[in-house]
């Protein structure tokens, strides 16, 4: 198939203003370059970033915008954002919820035979969040402690990379109504209410690592004292502010530090690793008529724990 030859139809859903209201939306991708590669779109997992840019959470939303970018799919031909950035011929770029995409070959991954591209989308953005972090700072050391704020999208990844780790896993949330789910079918060693104080306190000094998946505001102190000597938390959430006393940071040695993606090499790393231990993101399949209810699920925190749109069998 040469460049001109290649059909750049595309069918999507796109939100027209601030209201974030999705709609389908027909439009054209960029011609094929010679190091592109043309994917029809299998699935797309829903992240919280497709609300905040689908609703001008930032006030840079250039509308139309079609969100996406935990985007899985097949080759048929063969650094921009995935969608809201500008494209190097100019033209705006347009995510996953769509019929196809054309993105150079350098930004592909391979998924390996046998594990499902439902289940392979949220590792593109849930899954590298949080395994990058986790190898850059030697989480992934056996009978190691792992503490995990949040247990959404991105912390039950957390979760699971602990356990496949060999780490002893401690999960913080709010209330206790994800206690059982977490120890049953996450395989957490251990649930914490974290406004409870005497099961923080009888956790302190005791973690390696955390890894703060919480991207509403919360206290940092609390978790700050439950790290050993040397402990480190590492943050991929997006508070409004981050406050802690420095003597909890100073006394100990301990670190802190943020993170929000990897690099290709890393990001085909964790994919194998998740297909060689057969670790799956926990996921509700939606077709992409109910894309709308499920963002707002999304703001309410109400999935298990991603939805990914089946865009091959329900966009026509």
């Amino acid at each position: 198939m040469s460049s001109k030859d290649a059909n750049t139809d595309c069918l999507g859903w796109a939100a027209r203003d601030a209201s974030g209201v999705l709609s389908p939306y027909q439009f054209s991708r960029r011609t094929l370059g010679d190091n592109d590669v043309f994917i029809k779109i299998a699935c797309c997992g829903v992240c919280y970033a497709d609300v905040i840019w689908s609703r001008n959470g930032h006030g840079d939303s250039k509308y139309p915008l079609v969100p996406g970018h935990e985007i899985a799919g097949i080759v048929e031909k063969g650094s921009v954002l995935t969608f809201n950035g500008v494209d190097y011929d100019g033209t705006i770029t347009k995510g996953g919820y769509s019929s196809n995409i054309v993105v150079h070959e350098r930004y592909c991954f391979l998924i390996p035979k046998g594990y499902p591209l439902a289940s392979a989308a949220p590792l593109l953005c849930a899954g590298i969040t949080v395994y990058s972090p986790m190898m850059r700072h030697k989480m992934n050391q056996p009978g190691k402690s792992l503490g995990v704020i949040g247990l959404g999208g991105l912390g039950h990844m957390a979760v699971k990379f602990g356990k496949a780790f060999g780490l002893n896993v401690t999960i913080f949330s709010t209330s206790g109504s994800k206690k059982e789910e977490a120890l049953t079918q996450l395989g957490a060693d251990n649930f914490v209410v974290s406004s409870d104080q005497d099961q923080m306190r009888a956790l302190a000094r005791s973690l390696d690592f955390i890894v703060d998946t919480a991207s509403g505001d919360h206290p940092f102190d609390p978790y700050m004292s439950l790290l050993k000597t040397s402990g480190v938390l590492t943050l991929v959430g997006f508070p409004s502010e981050v406050k802690f006393s420095p003597a909890n940071l100073n006394l100990g040695m301990k670190t802190i530090s943020g993170s929000i993606t990897g690099g290709t090499k890393e990001t085909q790393e964790m994919i194998d690793f998740c297909a060689a231990n057969k670790i799956y993101p926990n996921i509700e399949v939606i077709p992409i008529e109910y894309v709308n209810e499920a963002l707002q699920r999304v703001v309410n925190k109400d999935v298990k724990y991603r939805f990914v749109i089946d865009i091959e069998n329900s966009l026509k």
